[in-house]
C-alpha cells in the first residue's frame, strides 16, 4: 500500500477550503461505506487492537507493501517486540533480521527511532494528535492519521492511494483537483466527526476490494447509486 506523501496544508487554509459537494451527498457516502464496512469489512489483526504501538507497526509495514505479506511478519514482529519499550531497546541487527523479507528496510529503522523518541522524549507515551505524530522518524500524514483515528479515535482524515482513488471517482474530480494537496482537502472534509476511526477503514476497504485501479465492481459497489461515476458502467482502469 502506498500513500501520498505530501503534507497536509495549514489551518488556516484549512477553513477556507470550498464544499466538495451537497452536505447530503457527503452524508450519503459516509452512511453507506460505514455501513457496508459493518457487513464486510475485512478482518485483519491490527483491526482487533487499539494499542497505538501495534497500529503504528502494521501501518508501517503496510507501506509499499501488499496486506497478505505484511500479515506474514505483523504478529511474529509483535512477539519478538511486545512493546515500543521493547523494540526502542533492541539491536539494530536483530531488528532487521525481524524485518528480513519485508524489504525497504529503511522503514524497520525509522520505526524504532520513532520508539526510541516516544521513549526518550514522550515518556513512553504516543501522541495522539496527527501534527505531532508527523514529528517522528518515518511518519507522514498518512500514517499520522491512521495512528490517530484507530488508536485514539481521533477525527483525523487518512489519504492513502485506495482511499484517494475511491474520492476521485465518487467526487468526479476532475485532473486539475487530483493533486495530493486538494485530496487532502475533500479527504478532511468527507471524514465525520467521531466516526473516523471507522469511516477510515471503510473507504480504504472499498477501494482495495471494489473501487479497484482495474476493472472496478462497480454492481458490488455500495456506493453506485450516488456515485458521479458508479452511476454508468466505470471503464476498466479509469482513474
Amino acid at each position: 500500500m502506498s500513500h501520498t506523501p505530501k503534507p497536509q496544508p495549514d489551518r488556516a487554509k484549512r477553513r477556507k477550503d470550498p464544499p466538495i459537494a451537497h452536505q447530503a451527498t457527503i452524508r450519503a457516502f459516509q452512511r453507506r461505506l460505514i455501513a457496508w464496512y459493518q457487513r464486510h469489512g475485512r478482518d485483519l489483526p491490527w483491526r482487533r487492537t487499539r494499542d497505538p504501538y501495534e497500529i503504528l507497526v502494521s501501518e508501517v509495514m503496510l507501506q509499499q507493501t501488499q496486506v497478505q505479506r505484511a500479515l506474514l511478519y505483523y504478529e511474529k514482529f509483535l512477539q519478538q517486540y511486545p512493546t515500543a519499550e521493547d523494540l526502542a531497546k533492541a539491536r539494530e541487527p536483530q531488528v532487521r533480521e525481524a524485518w528480513d523479507g519485508l524489504g525497504y528496510y529503511a522503514r524497520a529503522r525509522n520505526l524504532q527511532k520513532a520508539t526510541q523518541q516516544i521513549v526518550t522524549q514522550h515518556q513512553g507515551k504516543f501522541p495522539r494528535d496527527p501534527e505531532e505524530l508527523t514529528k517522528l522518524p518515518g511518519i507522514g500524514p498518512y500514517t499520522a492519521g491512521a495512528v490517530s483515528s484507530f488508536a485514539f479515535h481521533k477525527d483525523a482524515a487518512i489519504l492513502d492511494t485506495n482511499a484517494a482513488r475511491v474520492l476521485r471517482r465518487f467526487f468526479g474530480l476532475t485532473p486539475q483537483q487530483r493533486t495530493p494537496r486538494f485530496l487532502w482537502t475533500v479527504a478532511r472534509q468527507v471524514t465525520p466527526k467521531g466516526q473516523a476511526h471507522v469511516f477510515n477503514q471503510a473507504i480504504m476497504d472499498v477501494g482495495a476490494t471494489i473501487c479497484v485501479a482495474r476493472a472496478p465492481r462497480c454492481p458490488q459497489c455500495p456506493l453506485r447509486p450516488v456515485c458521479r461515476r458508479g452511476k454508468t458502467t466505470t471503464p476498466a482502469g479509469s482513474v
